[in-house]
């Protein structure tokens, strides 16, 4: 029989593990950018929202029967499902889809960066995570980056109110998936990733199924090429059954924020895509605010985590 490793050799492993997979997570979600993009140029974001989270929930509930079994969860567990299902699969997709047919993927991803920053926000204002000058600051910066990005480079537009549907459509997706993620850390308490990930897949496929049948668009989908089904495959398989499996793994060990640090790669990923696989050429100063949303977001991390140790070693001092 192997010998087992020690365990700081195996916590060592199981974090190294948890830190590539949220890589290919950022990687991954980069290109489902470039995907959306595609796919809306063929058919109905409803349409594509129903298809892909079909697709995700086949994949996900197979591999939840094959390594957990199947119980039958509570009225609590389903009403956090729900929960996740309408903030981070249905009102995101909304969000999502719509607003590139109306920006440029690389553009969205910059907005969508703001993320990482807005959870600490939100984990400051809501549940009272300890907060610094230091991570004021990086909200702050990574909040000026967005509002560049947004206007390409003319915050005034904002004050003028000509920012674009597109826009703050992009901006909802940030703010829905600080929603999902928090809901998620709630619901990680009893349910596995797998779990959470499949139970959110199935009520937000309901949802997106009902607003695209109300729409008339679910079976409209004779234009669409080879080039759309697979971005609609690509999105189902690798964009939501491994991509958000692996995300709620991450926040259940080392925690939300420090998951939430990774999206920063996201943008990085879908502008040398788009730029390579659309033709997309971001102006110089969306790429300045999409910088300095990342430089902010990494101040912010490094300031909680340097918050956080501050605050262990007190718990453990006194």
């Amino acid at each position: 029989m192997a010998a087992s490793l020690p365990k700081p050799f195996e916590h060592a492993s199981a974090s190294a593990a948890t830190y590539l997979k949220l890589l290919a997570t950022a990687l991954l979600w980069g290109a489902t950018w470039i995907a959306g993009r595609v796919a809306v140029s063929e058919a109905s974001p409803l349409a594509i929202a129903s298809w892909r989270f079909l697709l995700a929930a086949l994949v996900l509930g197979s591999l939840l029967v094959i390594r957990e079994g199947w119980r039958r969860w509570s009225l609590d567990e389903w009403l956090t499902l729900t929960a996740l299902g309408a903030s981070g699969i249905f009102l995101y997709n909304v969000c999502f889809l719509y607003g590139m047919t109306m920006i440029e993927a690389g553009r969205g991803a910059l907005v969508v960066a703001l993320t990482p920053a807005l959870i600490a926000a939100s984990d400051w204002l809501l549940f009272g995570a300890p907060m610094s000058i230091g991570k004021a600051s990086g909200i702050g910066l990574a909040a000026f980056g967005c509002l560049l990005v947004v206007t390409r480079g003319h915050p005034y537009l904002l004050i003028a109110g000509e920012v674009g549907l597109g826009e703050w459509l992009i901006i909802g997706c940030a703010a829905l998936w600080a929603i999902y993620t928090f809901v998620g850390r709630r619901g990680t308490r009893s349910l596995s990733p797998l779990a959470m990930t499949f139970g959110a897949s199935v009520t937000g496929w309901l949802m997106l199924t009902l607003a695209a049948l109300l729409q008339g668009s679910l079976f409209a989908m004779t234009a669409t090429t080879w080039r759309g089904w697979s971005s609609i495959v690509f999105l189902g398989l690798f964009g939501t059954a491994l991509a958000f499996t692996w995300y709620a793994e991450a926040v259940q060990r080392i925690g939300a924020t420090r998951s939430a640090a990774f999206i920063n790669l996201v943008p990085v990923s879908a502008v040398i895509l788009g730029a390579v696989l659309l033709g997309e050429r971001p102006g110089i100063a969306v790429l300045t605010g999409g910088a300095l949303v990342i430089a902010g977001v990494f101040i912010t991390n490094r300031a909680g985590a340097r918050l956080a140790a501050a605050t262990h070693s007190k718990e453990t001092t006194a």
